[in-house]
């Protein structure tokens, strides 16, 4: 008999739950957020929002009568799930599709979306409002089926977009088509571009996960741009991943990394040429990257870029033999590897100007590379720029390189190279009253250089 009144109970409780189901349908479908004029349609709604909580009070009254040993795990109605968070709604809010999300959820992902999660289709508009209705439901089934609620959390969410990144990355990793490896390795550029959450669990949630992407590459030894599309897009990825701070140190410490960054500045398309050296760059604002760049083949592999690419590629270079330059000795490195006359070369035939010569007023301090920029005829080169900078920065490198070629050697005949620019345009003059606080002062130390050992007249002393 008690067993028939367990059934009886339980029977009567599933059908409860079929009906509120069925009811709570009714109420999304009808009043989901969409913009609503009719009286009937709003009357309907009312209608059914009554219906919901009867049939609640219902289940709860059905509910209380079995005993704790017959309570079996409560299904939870789906329209009270987040399809982002999976979990029960804390805070349900209605976005433009007139879908229910949990706020903390959907938050995060139109910050980076302009769609709906599950309809896929384009919102009108990012806002959302809260969804007063659910959440009075949710808060009346937790107490019928007595569970817990949890409350409203500001904590940031770390776990979205990420559930099928060990997927792609098994896809890229795998031996299975290249056309396969070549999708699944876009989709993850797209995603590490896009979602800060997916660059920090790639690499600190999946294990060996930049050795398994670059895999497919090392694969390939020398002939890492056989397929040029995959590799663009694995070392695209990388480079996106690089960009976290934490991850810095991790991808520059993996032996796979810089070997394929250097053939990648090598091999490939333009863009996979441009984004190694953006890699690298990424990579050497650490100094202990710094360090095992500079120790590799990357240096030259860099310098040649210099010389070689187009003006993003260049830029990239540039900027990346700069940070390593900020290092001592991979000063020498980068003059032993050929960067005076890749970069000269470039600022002589106007191209990328600015950049080089904030890497050569760097690395002017180093005693061979002004005699290599000397045997070049640089200074010629500078005198031009001097005359009309392209802004005030320009100016103050040239100066500070015309400078230190000056005081690293100073022989009357370069001195006198000096002066007769001087005399004749002017450039220290006009540097010295319009330049930059650091321009004025190299100007100043030129110009007392020429009277003292050009015209032989002694600088006035205060």
């Amino acid at each position: 008999m008690a067993d028939s009144t367990a059934d009886a109970t339980e029977t009567n409780a599933d059908t409860l739950r079929r009906e509120l189901q069925k009811v709570l349908t009714e109420i999304l479908y009808d009043g989901g957020g969409k913009d609503r004029g009719e009286t009937e349609d709003c009357f309907g709604v009312l209608k059914a929002i009554d219906e919901a909580i009867r049939i609640l009070t219902c289940l709860r009254k059905v509910e209380s009568k079995k005993s704790e040993s017959d309570m079996s795990p409560v299904e939870v109605p789906k329209e009270f799930i987040c399809t982002l968070s999976n979990t029960i709604m804390i805070e349900p809010v209605i976005i433009a599709s007139g879908q229910t999300y949990e706020k903390r959820y959907i938050t995060e992902w139109l910050k980076h979306e302009r769609t709906c999660p599950k309809s896929k289709e384009v919102l009108s508009h990012c806002l959302w409002i809260p969804n007063h209705l659910i959440n009075e439901l949710i808060t009346q089934w937790c107490r019928v089926n007595k569970v817990d609620r949890q409350k409203p959390s500001d904590e940031i969410v770390t776990e979205m977009f990420t559930g099928d990144i060990e997927a792609l990355l098994q896809r890229i990793s795998s031996s299975s088509s290249v056309a396969d490896q070549i999708e699944a390795a876009k989709e993850l550029r797209r995603q590490t571009k896009r979602f800060p959450n997916v660059r920090v669990f790639f690499v600190a949630g999946i294990h060996d996960s930049i050795t398994r992407l670059l895999s497919p590459l090392s694969a390939l030894g020398e002939a890492v741009d056989s397929n040029p599309e995959l590799q663009e897009n694995i070392v695209t990825a990388l480079f996106n991943l690089s960009i976290l701070e934490n991850n810095k140190t991790v991808i520059a410490e993996n032996r796979l990394v810089i070997p394929l960054l250097t053939k990648s500045l090598k091999q490939g398309t333009a863009e996979t040429r441009r984004n190694a050296a953006a890699t690298l760059s990424s990579l050497s604002a650490i100094d202990s990257n710094k360090i095992i760049i500079g120790n590799s083949e990357a240096v030259k592999a860099l310098i040649d870029l210099v010389e070689e690419g187009d003006l993003l590629a260049t830029k990239e270079a540039t900027s990346t033999v700069f940070n390593l330059c900020i290092v001592l000795e991979n000063k020498e490195k980068a003059v032993s590897a050929g960067l005076i006359p890749a970069a000269t070369k470039k600022i002589k035939a106007g191209s990328n100007v600015d950049e080089l010569l904030s890497l050569l007023a760097l690395i002017s301090t180093h005693n061979r590379a002004i005699e290599e920029m000397d045997k070049l005829g640089f200074i010629y080169d500078l005198f031009k720029i001097l005359r009309k900078p392209s802004c005030l920065l320009t100016g103050e490198n040239a100066v500070v390189i015309v400078f230190n070629m000056c005081d690293r050697n100073r022989d009357k005949s370069r001195l006198k190279v000096v002066g007769e620019e001087e005399n004749q345009h002017g450039t220290f003059t006009k540097l010295a009253k319009q330049g930059s606080v650091r321009a004025v002062r190299k100007a100043q130390g030129i110009l007392q250089w020429i009277k003292r050992f050009v015209t032989g007249k002694e600088p006035q002393r205060a």
